[in-house]
């Protein structure tokens, strides 16, 4: 899901870019000024030491105008390409508001002869000023009166990486084979031939007697005076014993009944369990360097001040360079299922989430969830959430 920044932003080619911090646009005005003056210098020195080293005014007037050509140099960068060598090196640009793109050499030389004459030595009131407009920008944009000139925006254009969030390892499932060797053999759910109660043991058949060979006729009997002796004929075989009959193996044991019966899942079947919002930590980093695991109500703020009553578990005082961070700006804290979510308290600069090189606002009063990899404006300071399981 995308989301779109509700004030409008500086656009060039899609992408985004945050207005830019007070702490560097300072910084590139010094680089600018340090280089326009030391080329100044060393040309009026040059002026002084090799050509009229009795004439202080035209030594003046060579310093003035080198000052004023690297002036409209500046300016026309500045027009064209949105960069000044000190811009260059902190990672700013100038662009139009609604564009995206250069603000053109007019308006460019009207901008720079506006920071001209506020340069002037006014011990730093002009300056000073500027840079009290552009904090007090209702639009949230840091704009001052010398940005309004042609539509301008300083905003920061310097890479960020875009991170996708880590899957959480899920923790895998412990079969316990000697449980599932006691357990009865799954039983499928469509309905199965009923088994016997039990299984006989098949038996031997007994071998089939042979036929009885028959008696032989007695002999006639001799003569009285010497009976023959009667040879007796072979005897009849002795008719096999009956087979002893084979004991009976003990009836197998009856199935339980498909409804009693136990059926255990194959490893890997079941659906991997979530973690618990126990085993779930968060860690927080801010841009000061400060770093914790959030185990409760957090308060984030110049000098952030709970309210009665209120379980405060973290109080994170941070510095702020603009002012654009209020006294008690912003909470966070880690929900009922493990989820961090943050809340802006009213503040008068906003809260930002930049989620994928994309940025939203926060309403007031409404908190919202928050991903690891996310990061958190709080005026002119950033936070970055990690999650560990």
């Amino acid at each position: 899901m995308t989301h779109v920044p509700t004030s409008p932003s500086p656009v060039e080619a899609g992408v985004a870019f945050p207005p830019a911090e007070m702490e560097r646009r300072f910084t590139a005005a010094v680089i600018d000024r340090a280089l326009g003056w030391a080329l100044a210098a060393a040309a009026a020195f040059a002026v002084w030491r090799l050509v009229e080293p009795d004439h202080a005014g035209i030594v003046v007037l060579t310093f003035v105008g080198v000052v004023v050509l690297v002036g409209l140099v500046l300016a026309v960068l500045v027009g064209t390409t949105g960069l000044t060598p000190g811009k260059a090196a902190t990672g700013l640009r100038v662009l139009r508001r609604t564009t995206g793109r250069p603000i053109g050499l007019g308006a460019a030389l009207v901008r720079t002869t506006v920071l001209g004459i506020a340069g002037l030595p006014t011990a730093g009131l002009g300056l000073a000023t500027l840079a009290w407009t552009a904090a007090m920008d209702p639009t949230r944009q840091r704009r001052g009166l010398h940005d309004r000139i042609g539509d301008a925006a300083v905003v920061d254009v310097r890479p960020r990486e875009v991170e996708v969030p880590a899957e959480v390892e899920r923790p895998q499932q412990i079969v316990n084979l000697t449980a599932m060797r006691l357990l009865p053999s799954p039983v499928e759910e469509h309905p199965a031939t009923p088994l016997p109660d039990s299984i006989p043991t098949p038996t031997t058949a007994p071998a089939p007697a042979p036929a009885p060979t028959p008696a032989p006729v007695a002999p006639t009997p001799a003569p009285p005076v010497t009976p023959a002796p009667v040879t007796p004929g072979p005897a009849a075989p002795a008719r096999p014993a009956a087979p002893t009959p084979a004991t009976p193996t003990p009836a197998a044991a009856p199935r339980p009944p498909v409804e009693q019966t136990r059926v255990r899942p194959t490893p890997g079947s079941e659906p991997a369990v979530a973690p618990s919002p126990d085993t779930v930590r968060w860690r927080v980093e801010f841009d000061t360097g400060e770093r914790f695991v959030v185990e409760g109500l957090a308060l984030v703020g110049r000098r952030p001040e709970p309210r009665p009553g209120e379980p405060v578990r973290h109080v994170v005082p941070l510095r702020s360079s603009d002012m654009s961070l209020s006294k008690t700006h912003a909470q966070f804290q880690v929900a009922a299922d493990g989820a961090l979510v943050v809340m802006d308290r009213g503040s008068t600069n906003g809260s930002y989430v930049i989620r994928k090189g994309m940025s939203r606002s926060l309403s007031p009063g409404r908190p919202s969830t928050l991903l690891a990899g996310d990061e958190v404006r709080f005026g002119d300071r950033t936070m970055r959430v990690e999650r560990e399981s």
